[in-house]
């Protein structure tokens, strides 16, 4: 069962309850500081006027590669209650506590795992109420990867691309590399780059640095789909760029 994926190609997969189909993914919201994804967006069918909705990744109880579904462990009445989700404005973090609070999941920012299935009991509190004056939390570290993709490469010694997808272990829904597109510079190529080996991100550029040279970039191993990730490409990537296996979610599969 193919484990990695890439996020540009589940967006379109049906996202299948254990009572029907609630509709089909069309974004992917990851933090842009542990590189972990936190929600799914889904827009409903005809069932529910074409809502968009937020699903944490831990609903998720399979995907089918070969018919383009993902089956989650939820019901369309679950769905249909939800908080419905301001497609204009970004993703507030009151807007994340009532759909945490919903779904019983356990809030991330407070010790969860990407949106924990489990209630929120005597040892993990619900965000306090807000008091007056009101004042909005801190915004969460959400970022769009609609956003991102097309963001421009830079490597020490000039630019190498841009950042055309994101590769994502089912086990884990963190964001394992990027997916740079560097045909431009050399023809052909795409290449993979652990979110770890990113120096510097500059938002409103619009840009992503990274701490090595042109020369080790254009000599990676080439990026052959998620179909051909495994024990052995991992070892000799991470061989290749001199990088140490540092975080257990980095360590081949």
């Amino acid at each position: 069962m193919q484990q990695w994926h890439e996020l540009e190609t589940l967006k379109g997969y049906s996202l299948m309850a254990a009572d029907g189909e609630i509709g089909t993914i069309t974004d992917v919201w990851f933090d842009d500081d542990r590189w972990t994804v936190r929600y799914l967006v889904v827009r409903t069918g005809g069932w529910l006027l074409g809502r968009k909705v937020l699903l944490a990744p831990s609903v998720v109880r399979g995907v089918n590669v070969a018919r383009e579904q993902i089956a989650v462990e939820l019901t369309r009445e679950q769905v249909e209650n939800s908080p419905p989700m301001d497609s204009e404005q970004p993703v507030s973090r009151h807007h994340e506590s009532q759909l945490h609070k919903h779904y019983g999941w356990t809030p991330y920012w407070v010790g969860g795992n990407f949106g924990a299935l489990g209630t929120m009991g005597a040892d993990v509190a619900p965000p306090p109420e807000p008091q007056a004056p009101v004042m909005d939390p801190p915004e969460p570290h959400l970022r769009s990867s609609d956003e991102v993709r097309g963001y421009a490469m830079h490597a020490r010694d000039g630019n190498i691309g841009e950042v055309v997808d994101f590769v994502i272990h089912e086990e884990d829904w963190t964001i394992r590399y990027l997916v740079a597109d560097t045909r431009k510079w050399l023809p052909g190529r795409t290449v993979l780059l652990a979110p770890s080996w990113v120096q510097a991100i500059r938002w409103s550029d619009r840009e992503i640095a990274i701490d090595m040279d042109r020369e080790t970039l254009r000599t990676a191993p080439e990026y052959q789909g998620p179909q051909a990730i495994d024990k052995l490409y991992e070892v000799h990537l991470y061989q290749h760029y001199g990088v140490a296996l540092r975080h257990a979610h980095e360590e081949p599969a």
